[in-house]
């Protein structure tokens, strides 16, 4: 179950990092994230979408590791503590996407912040 947990928090990963992507090279979708305050992100919230992409990858193989999918550091103790950390962030993405004034951001980000959030809790107790 944590293997299959790891692979699913990464593919909704790589869909969020498409639209992060998107949103740095100002694609008008900006009522799905930062609030959902502009349709086009300004400059500095394109950044924040740019450098969300590698904290995405990061996240990734983590939880990939943790998940003894990657053959990266299976068993140490600091992907322990990573994957309970990154289950702590995706607690804490939750609750603000479940908070935004933007509907749109509430209806798509809060579900996918809570698979992302189960799956890191599956991949951690693995």
């Amino acid at each position: 179950m944590p293997a299959f947990a790891a692979v699913l928090a990464t593919v909704v990963l790589g869909i969020l990092a498409v639209l992060q992507a998107a949103l740095a090279l100002g694609a008008p979708l900006g009522r799905f994230a930062w609030g959902g305050r502009h349709r086009v992100l300004p400059a500095g919230l394109r950044v924040g979408s740019a450098l969300s992409i590698p904290i995405y990858a990061v996240i990734a193989v983590v939880l990939l590791a943790r998940a003894g999918v990657l053959p990266l550091l299976v068993g140490s103790p600091v992907v322990d503590v990573a994957a309970w950390a990154v289950f702590g962030y995706l607690v804490l993405a939750v609750l603000m996407n479940a908070v935004s004034r933007s509907r749109p951001e509430r209806y798509a980000m809060t579900p996918a912040s809570i698979v992302l959030a189960v799956c890191a809790l599956l991949v951690a107790l693995g």
